[in-house]
C-alpha cells in the first residue's frame, strides 16, 4: 500500500470530508486497497466505516501516531462480499487489528481479529464480537488490561 496516512491524520481528514467524493482516486486516497463491489460503493463504505474509526481516542487499543487503515471488500469463494478496515504499523505494513463488518461465518456484526499485546497475531480466535458500534468503539478506547 503506497498511501500510509497515520490513523490522527486520517480521522482529521475524515471528519474535514476530505474523503466525501466518490471518485476512485478519493477512495483509494482513504485508504481502499482491494474491492469486489462496484466502484460506486465505496464512498458509502468509507463513510459507514469512518464513522466508526472517526469514534476512537488516543489511549486505547490503537495507536495514532504510529498505525494507518485500509480498507477491503472480501470475496469469499462461497458467501456474500463483506467489508474490513485493517489498522496496520505505518513502518512495517503489519496488520495490528482486522475488524470484519457483517461477516457471514461470525456470530455477530462486528468482529476483531489480531495482535495482542504479547504480539501474538489472533487470526482463527476474535479478540472480540458484538452487534454494537457503541461496544465496539468502547472495546477499543479501553487499554489492554495488565
Amino acid at each position: 500500500m503506497e498511501n500510509r496516512i497515520c490513523l490522527q491524520s486520517w480521522i482529521g481528514s475524515f471528519i474535514l470530508g476530505d474523503f466525501d467524493s466518490e471518485d476512485v482516486k478519493t477512495q483509494i486516497k482513504a485508504g481502499w486497497y482491494d474491492w469486489f463491489c462496484k466502484d460506486s460503493s465505496l464512498g458509502r463504505k468509507t463513510k459507514r466505516m469512518g464513522n466508526i474509526i472517526s469514534k476512537l481516542r488516543e489511549g486505547g487499543k490503537v495507536n495514532f501516531k504510529n498505525w494507518y487503515v485500509w480498507f477491503k471488500n472480501n470475496c469469499p469463494l462461497n458467501g456474500p462480499l463483506y467489508d474490513d478496515f485493517r489498522f496496520a504499523d505505518l513502518e512495517t505494513g503489519e496488520v495490528q487489528f482486522t475488524i470484519q463488518l457483517d461477516c457471514c461465518w461470525n456470530q455477530k456484526k462486528y468482529t476483531v481479529y489480531g495482535r495482542t499485546p504479547d504480539g501474538q497475531f489472533h487470526s482463527d480466535n476474535a479478540l472480540f464480537e458484538t452487534d454494537s458500534v457503541k461496544e465496539l468503539v468502547e472495546w477499543l478506547n479501553k487499554p489492554w488490561e495488565a
